[in-house]
Parts: C-alpha cells; structure tokens; sequence
C-alpha cells in the first residue's frame, strides 16, 4: 500500500508563518525556513507554504522566500498563493518549489489548471479548495482565503479540476479549520470515489485519532495541519509511531 502522508502546513504573512481559526484572528509563529527544516527532521513526508493574503491583497508569493526553504529543505514541498498564471508559477517552480497550488485564480479561470498542467506536468499541480458546508448539506466552494462565497460546488470542481489536469486536490473544510474537532471525513471520503488522484485533507486535526479517521473513514492520501505541529500540541514523529500501530501504512524515520 502506499504510504499515507503528514504535511504540516505554513500559512506565511509578510514573509512569517501565522495561524489563526478559520483564516481570521492571525499570530505569528515563526520564521518558515527555520520551521520548515524542524519538520523535515522530524519526519514530515512533505510540506506546504501558503502565502495567506497573496490573493487576498493582490500581491505575488515572493520568490526569494522559495529560495531560501529549498537550500534548507531536503523533502518535497509546495508553494501557493497568489499564483495566477503561467510565469508565477514558474518563478516559484524556479526557485525550488516542487509543486504549486493554485485555489482562487483556477477557480475564476479553469484554463489556468490545464495551462499549468500542459507546460509543467499535473504531478507539479495541486488544486487547493476551500469549501464552505452549507445548512442545506452543499458545499459551496470559496475564494480568497474562505471569504467568498462562489457558485461552484465541492464535488463537481473537484471533478473538473482533475479533468483538466490537476495531479492532486487539497480540500480545506472551512467549518473545520482552525477548531480541532476533526476532518471532514464524510466529504473526503465521496471525493476519494469520485476521483483518481491523490486528496490532502485539511481543516480540524486535534488528536492523533482525527488523522487515524481522516486515512480510514475519510479514505485521504495525506492529512494536513498547522497550528497542532506549530505549537507541539503532537509531534510528528508520535504521530506516525501511533498510526504505524494502527496499522495505518505510514513512512517512519
């Protein structure tokens, strides 16, 4: 079986890392280079730094940051924010990133996923997606870091996005983010039968057993978190020691 994944996520603001519950309330935790090299020797499988307000303000992830995380860095890591055509994402690439994330700009423009797809291969494409759980059951996706509501529905774009070349989804539970009471697990899991590529899971990891249900219940490829790793609330290496005893297929050190 292949290995199930842990990805601790870096949400960078002006060049720190910052958490904050469901994107909002923001503090900072650190520098992301020095935090970034700490998690790949506890044995994080990969890593992901998303410049938060990129988007959001109209700015581009910067470079030189790309730079300085891959001289340090020796596991695979992805960068997204603000990546809204074909030369951004060649910067980042460029500078080091192994692969982009593209969210708000795919979603207003889909040819973008097939552009990137085309020019630099789906594995170097991830589609992330923030959706929202209406009180209806739908779940309605969302732009600039959760703040907009759009037409799109979870299942659908999902489907599209790896119609048009995506090599992996990652789906932010909005109504879970941020407030460790677990994955979305049931929404993960009918995405993991619709699709064929791999799905990160994000948004609610609290306790081991979360990232235990989120590979068994919510059937994801990789479990993704933030503020839990930043502030050692669970260590990577416990984690995965935990999981390997449930039987969880997991790469340890």
């Amino acid at each position: 079986m292949i290995a199930k994944r842990i990805i601790p996520c870096l949400d960078i603001k002006d060049g720190k890392t910052v958490k904050g519950v469901n994107f909002v309330n923001i503090r900072d935790v650190g520098d992301p280079v020095q935090l970034g090299a700490e998690y790949a020797r506890m044995g994080a499988d990969e890593l992901v730094f998303l410049d938060i307000t990129a988007s959001h303000e109209g700015r581009k992830t910067f470079a030189t940051l790309v730079e300085r995380i891959a001289q340090n860095i020796n596991i695979p890591f992805t960068v997204g924010g603000g990546i809204s055509e074909l030369a951004d994402a060649d910067r980042l690439l460029s500078a080091g990133a192994d692969k982009v994330s593209v969210n708000s700009a795919a979603v207003r423009r889909p040819e973008l996923i097939s552009e990137l797809a085309n020019n630099f291969g789906s594995q170097f494409v991830t589609v992330a997606i923030d959706a929202r759980q209406e009180p209806t059951g739908e779940w309605i996706v969302t732009v600039n870091g959760g703040r907009i509501p759009t037409s799109k529905q979870l299942f659908s774009w999902a489907l599209e996005a790896q119609e048009r070349g995506a090599g992996e989804i990652l789906f932010t539970s909005m109504n879970h983010d941020g407030v460790k009471q677990g994955f979305a697990c049931e929404a993960l899991a009918q995405l993991s039968s619709n699709l064929s590529i791999p799905i990160i899971a994000s948004g609610g990891a609290g306790t081991m057993q979360h990232f235990a249900d989120v590979f068994t219940l919510g059937k994801a490829d990789a479990g993704l978190a933030a503020s839990i790793f930043h502030f050692h609330e669970i260590d990577i290496p416990d984690l995965k020691k935990y999981l390997h005893q449930k039987n969880i297929p997991i790469r340890l050190q």
